[in-house]
């Protein structure tokens, strides 16, 4: 298919909604970022195409060549043609590659159907694409595609791939076959193994001099027969007949959008002899070879898959301190939407790992979801040409501080809320972080567990809390007041580790707290560090009080 060029940019432009807005430079630093990053993707399509080194996703290329044709058209640039120079191109095809015109989405591909019949489904192989010249019965040449007029002479290296025959007969005796050429796979599933690179591994293959023991591995989809049967029914019999198998397998007739997004979800989510990037639904007839021209193939389109990352616009970098007094950095974005989320903020981890990644405001970075759909940065596809970077808090909150409310206690405490409201802690259902942060502007706590002293009608009466919710809220408290010692441990804090926790016979605060650093590493998992620091937790002053504090509330734990 059409792979790396600029045609795929002006069809992706519009379907990232991302794009729409533009960036606040200077004329003379907008000219600056447009040529920084024209270099960077000439430099990516030359390793690409002449080393078959993918430094970059198709994905992240695609959105990046986006990004640059919307720069440009926001400052009224000059568009310089993307499409790489390719190597060879001596050797004419004896018909031309169209390419695939990539569509936004559904939509977009219910327009294309109207009014259209006999349209078949396919699904869009990724690999390179080849064509191949049989005549009298013999495989005469093979060529890469290269812009889609003439490309190398692949001949030797296709030969060698034992799946692709020598000899055909029949209708195929004298033909001209267009396809992929890809990494076969076994039991394949796009949506959880992903692309695995399987494009720049065919595309290496083919351009080392020596030879490669992957070409066992390729073979080779016809999505195209120019100039061959009339319809893609009887090219289907023809080429099952001569042994190119898949392509019968996996064009499937289809007359409704419904249609083409069941087969597209399907062959998403199960088993395929090869990687795939979306589906591909054509006409079953096709005009004569001599009037193809790249990117005029308008009896064929693709709808891809959402890319498993998208590139998003940095807009600021802000520092959150957690429950230990950690701090973390989080990325503000320009809204994107990954899957069925809608993601502005992803967290880049440590103030140290924010370093290392090197990500300032107006920097593009690839984002993902990672497990239970949580947004998580891939890598850093561009960075801006100013790096003005926000300095940091001082490190120092520790998993002692912050018990107690203040001014610049106040992101601590609130992530402390938040842990102890958690199942993990004293599990209270209904309080997330913007209902701490309610209560405590309500209340003015004075410390972690001011809440457990709150009275129903001090609850009902909360601005933003309704008097039924109110009335559930103390209920809930009034029930974690029977919790375990344990359960009041973990909403602490205390650096108790998991199998010391389930072999304490301990019911009460006084119990725990008498041992002594020898004595905690009678426990699983507690070495002599972690002893001392048990012990330091047990007998901080702030702990100390909020546990009299426990015990004059009834709290059986601490009494």
């Amino acid at each position: 298919m059409w792979k790396r060029t600029g045609f795929a940019v002006c069809l992706l432009l519009w379907s990232l909604p991302s794009l729409a807005v533009c960036p606040v430079w200077s004329p003379s630093r907008a000219q600056d970022e447009v040529s920084r990053l024209q270099q960077q993707l000439a430099q990516w399509n030359e390793h690409y195409w002449k080393q078959g080194a993918s430094e970059v996703s198709d994905a992240v290329y695609d959105q990046l060549s986006a990004r640059l044709a919307a720069w440009q058209r926001c400052f009224a640039l000059e568009p310089v043609n993307s499409a790489p120079v390719l190597p060879g191109g001596s050797v004419k095809h004896p018909v031309a590659h169209t390419g695939v015109q990539k569509l936004a989405g559904k939509q977009a591909l219910q327009r294309w159907m109207a009014g259209k019949t006999d349209l078949w489904a396919q699904p869009k192989v990724d690999g390179v694409a080849v064509t191949l010249i049989y005549r009298n019965g013999e495989l005469a040449q093979a060529i890469s595609r290269g812009d889609g007029l003439a490309g190398e002479d692949w001949t030797a290296k296709i030969r060698a791939i034992p799946s692709i025959p020598e000899t055909v007969s029949g209708a195929l005796a004298n033909s001209v076959l267009q396809g992929e050429l890809f990494l076969r796979t076994e039991n394949h599933i796009q949506k959880q193994a992903g692309g695995l690179n399987a494009r720049a591994k065919v595309a290496g293959a083919m351009m080392r001099r020596d030879e490669s023991s992957i070409l066992n591995d390729l073979a080779f989809f016809v999505w195209a027969w120019p100039d061959g049967p009339a319809t893609l029914a009887q090219k289907l019999v023809e080429l099952s007949k001569a042994g190119f198998s898949h392509e019968a397998q996996y064009s499937v007739p289809v007359s409704t959008v419904e249609d083409v997004e069941k087969l597209r979800s399907r062959w998403f989510t199960s088993e395929l002899p090869f990687v795939t990037d979306g589906v591909v639904v054509r006409s079953g007839t096709e005009p004569a070879g001599n009037t193809w021209l790249p990117g005029q193939g308008n009896w064929v389109v693709a709808w891809k898959y959402e890319p498993p990352e998208e590139i998003a616009t940095v807009k600021d970098i802000q520092f959150a301190i957690g429950r230990t007094g950690k701090i973390s950095v989080v990325a503000l974005l320009e809204p994107v939407q990954l899957d069925d989320k809608r993601v502005q903020r992803v967290n880049l981890g440590s103030v140290r790992r924010w370093q290392e990644l090197d990500v300032a405001p107006g920097d593009q970075i690839a984002i993902s979801l990672a497990g239970q759909g949580i947004p998580r940065i891939d890598s850093v596809a561009w960075r801006s040409l100013v790096r003005d970077k926000p300095v940091p808090p001082a490190p120092r909150f520790t998993p002692l501080t912050c018990f107690y409310a203040s001014a610049e206690c106040q992101e601590q405490f609130i992530a402390r809320l938040v842990w102890l409201s958690s199942p993990k802690a004293l599990g209270v259902e209904g309080l997330g972080e913007s209902g701490w942060r309610g209560l405590n502007q309500a209340h003015h706590f004075e410390h972690l567990f001011s809440w457990l002293a709150l009275t129903k009608e001090q609850l009902q009466s909360t601005p933003g809390i309704s008097p039924e919710r109110g009335l559930q809220l103390w209920h809930r408290f009034s029930l974690v007041r029977e919790k375990p010692l344990i359960r009041w441990l973990i909403a602490l804090g205390a650096p108790l580790p998991q199998p010391a926790l389930k072999v304490t016979a301990d019911t009460t605060w006084q119990q725990m707290r008498t041992r002594n650093e020898k004595e905690w590493q009678r426990f699983p998992a507690i070495g002599a560090e972690k002893a001392r620091q048990i012990v330091a937790f047990m007998h901080a002053s702030e702990i100390e009080k909020l546990s009299a504090w426990l015990s004059e509330q009834g709290i059986k734990a601490f009494q």
